[in-house]
């Protein structure tokens, strides 16, 4: 491996950066919420009695809203078909609140009309777990056979982990798209007014860049990868 100098491997310099990457994108997320989440909406509705109005304006009856536990670990469940809000969400009438459960509204009208990216990340997900768990083992194993048998575990856990990429890049259009329709149902339903939708555009905006960051964190990962052990089958 022609990466290693005096003992340092450069190239984990790309964990770091995608490392920092997140962790702005973490903190400018939580930092956006928690402004917004001070600003109550007209409406007076809660993110639970939005999550309902938005699902049944949409025809959908059969999508259960449901309260979880935690900040921002709000979600939809498309096996259990349930929408799932957070205690910061769930019951709060902040703008950004509803903005949180109007997005997660979104994912549950995309399964509703057969939304493509999203049946093609359900699709990848078994997949993209195994390949994520299992990369490092076969990298690691490879390194202990001949040339050829372990550049042929190096390149299968590379391929592996390039699952675990793929998911990361097909979640981009399936968040943006969720976004996109609760801004505009938020706005068509008047559950937001048109001076609160920026408000709520902002969170979005900044939640969307912590898929963004993890997409960007597991390319730089990749890249490592490859940088590391794809030529071991020349240099060995």
């Amino acid at each position: 491996m022609p990466y290693y100098y005096y003992g340092f491997d450069p190239t984990y310099v790309l964990v770091l950066i995608g490392a920092v990457i997140c962790l702005i994108a973490s903190a400018r997320v939580k930092s956006t919420f928690n402004k917004y989440s001070q600003y109550r909406s007209m409406s007076g509705m809660t993110g639970a009695q939005a999550a309902e109005r938005i699902l049944n304006s949409a025809g959908i009856y059969d999508v259960t809203v449901c309260h979880i536990s935690g900040s921002l670990t709000d979600h939809y469940n498309p096996s259990k078909k349930t929408l799932n809000l957070s205690d910061s969400v769930y019951g709060s009438n902040s703008v950004a609140a509803i903005g949180v459960a109007a997005h997660e509204c979104g994912h549950a009208i995309q399964h509703q009309k057969n939304y493509v990216p999203l049946s093609l990340r359900t699709a990848i997900v078994p997949v993209a777990n195994i390949g994520s768990t299992l990369a490092w083992p076969l990298i690691l194993i490879g390194l202990f056979f001949n040339r050829s048998t372990g550049a042929m575990l190096i390149n299968l856990g590379i391929l592996c982990f390039s699952f675990a990429v793929l998911f990361q890049l097909v979640t981009l259009p399936v968040e943006f798209n969720a976004s996109h329709r609760a801004l505009r149902i938020l706005g068509e339903q008047g559950i937001l007014s048109d001076s609160e939708l920026p408000y709520t555009r902002k969170v979005l905006k900044a939640a969307a860049l912590t898929y963004v960051a993890s997409a960007a964190a597991a390319i730089l990962q990749l890249l490592r990868l490859v940088l590391l052990f794809g030529g071991r089958n020349r240099d060995d």
